[in-house]
């Protein structure tokens, strides 16, 4: 069935609370996912295995995910509900190691405060497929039977276990002897107060801001990129850290400042994790990276001999390629990058831990790092801006850039050398800039419509700060058909 307001994108449904986001749409939402249980015949989804739900920071999750609770537990699965705000990787880890059919998380990740989620989970810790959302939606409004007596609803620590799990996999030592000061952001959100007391307890010296919980998120979107985290950026500075570190509202993605408070975007922070696994531990497997990320990792894989593979926007994709063969790492571009030997997830405090670690190993900052890879692999340089727009210039902009051919035109009087439509429309571009550095970047630009909202992002990469800030103007002038 089809439900005029609850659609799963990616990783789930996202509303506005009290315009569509409702306790009433939220049972609908629940009573699907028990529905979609009871009816399937793998044991490792059976209802009797349970469902863990977990909830975030903000206005009333804690209440969506007891009415979540009480519609699976009516129905005969019992539930075990999170006793405190939980970080989303705490709750796919739970339901991994617990053995649950699946779990449901109630967030809205980076959004902005007036929104509110549901996203779900797979048995195996990691977001649903395609096929299992879409199995979820068929049962949008279908009646659920409920049980001659609702099974239970038992309140658990996911926290502690999976803390266990990432202290375990980076090296806690080695961080407590490097010396270092680091600042940390939980920007409100869920991650707050576990990497500082981490810290804490191994003497490590930090700096905390926006530690405690406020459902506002007052003055940002907890997104951890540019502008929300130039606090971070300014209190390391200040107090003269070594680098920043933060997460987003559920403490899934990544993001960092180096020493002199300037953003490291996602991308250097996947390249500077990639690079010190492939040398420093030799993990083995696969990369996998998303088409808007940087191209920086096929070097550092071309380099080690390792294969990448390019896939479309979404972690579900990383997902898929970690159910179905050895994966190291894989990423996207807005700062969800996994490990398969932890968890098919987004784990944004596992990779804070991480860059700690990489620091301490290298007794370098996190500046001189990104220096560093930047020296060896060749200047990268990346960019985007999102669009605002009406659904008829967003579609007409992506049918107008489909319609190129190579040689057709050019941007910013760049010409175009190569066109890929795995996810948007992606066009090399020939940049005479390129042929004055030595190991140039790769020069592309990305226009890639939003398929749930009037909204295009332009993404770009090219080997200077200069020639991505005219592409991006560029493609901004082309998709406003001006």
């Amino acid at each position: 069935m089809t439900h005029p307001v609850i659609k799963f994108g990616t990783d789930g449904w996202r509303g506005v609370i009290a315009s569509d986001f409702t306790f009433e749409n939220v049972r609908t939402a629940a009573a699907a996912i028990a529905a979609y249980l009871h009816a399937q015949t793998n044991v490792k989804e059976s209802p009797a295995n349970g469902l863990c739900i977990g909830y975030d920071s903000r206005f009333l999750s804690q209440e969506f995910a007891r009415t979540c609770a009480e519609v699976v537990a009516a129905t005969g699965i019992p539930v075990r509900l999170a006793k405190e705000i939980t970080p989303t990787p705490a709750l796919s880890y739970g339901v991994r190691e617990l053995g649950a059919a699946g779990g449901i998380m109630i967030t809205s990740s980076h959004n902005p405060a007036q929104w509110n989620g549901v996203k779900y989970k797979g048995w195996f810790g990691g977001s649903g497929s395609p096929a299992i959302i879409a199995e979820i939606e068929s049962y949008l409004g279908a009646p659920v039977p409920k049980s001659a007596a609702p099974a239970a609803i038992e309140e658990v620590d996911f926290i502690a276990p999976y803390m266990a799990a990432i202290e375990k996999f980076a090296d806690l030592d080695l961080i407590a002897k490097s010396g270092f000061r680091f600042g940390i952001d939980s920007m409100y959100g869920a991650g707050r107060e576990l990497l500082a007391g981490i810290f804490k307890r191994i003497g490590v010296e930090f700096v905390q801001i926006r530690g405690e919980v406020n459902p506002l998120f007052p003055g940002i979107n907890p997104e951890p990129i540019e502008p929300n985290i130039r606090a971070l950026g300014e209190a390391v500075v200040a107090n003269k850290c070594d680098s920043g570190l933060c997460t987003d509202g559920d403490a899934d993605r990544i993001g960092a400042v180096d020493e002199h408070g300037e953003f490291v975007d996602p991308h250097k922070i996947f390249s500077v994790l990639l690079s010190w696994v492939l040398k420093r531990k030799g993990w083995p497997g696969d990369v996998t990276r998303a088409v808007n990320t940087t191209k920086m990792l096929d070097r550092i894989c071309a380099k080690y001999g390792r294969t990448i593979h390019e896939h479309g926007i979404g972690f579900k994709y990383v997902v898929d390629y970690m159910q179905q063969q050895e994966i190291v790492m894989g990423g996207e571009e807005s700062g969800g990058i996994g490990f398969q030997r932890h968890l098919p997830e987004r784990d944004g405090l596992l990779n804070a831990l991480l860059l700690a670690n990489v620091m301490a190993e290298e007794k370098k900052t996190l500046g001189q790092l990104v220096a560093d890879l930047q020296a060896e692999y060749g200047e990268h340089q990346y960019g985007r801006i999102d669009l605002h727009i009406a659904d008829e210039i967003k579609n007409g902009a992506i049918a107008r850039a489909k319609a190129l051919k190579i040689g057709d035109t050019s941007f910013a009087g760049m010409p175009i050398i190569g066109i890929e439509m795995m996810d948007g429309v992606k066009f090399y571009l020939d940049n005479p800039e390129a042929k004055t550095k030595q190991n140039a970047a790769e020069t592309w630009l990305l226009l890639r419509a939003s398929g749930t909202e009037p909204l295009m992002r332009i993404y770009s990469e090219s080997c200077s700060k200069e020639s991505v800030a005219k592409l991006l103007e560029a493609a901004r002038v082309f998709a406003l058909g001006n």
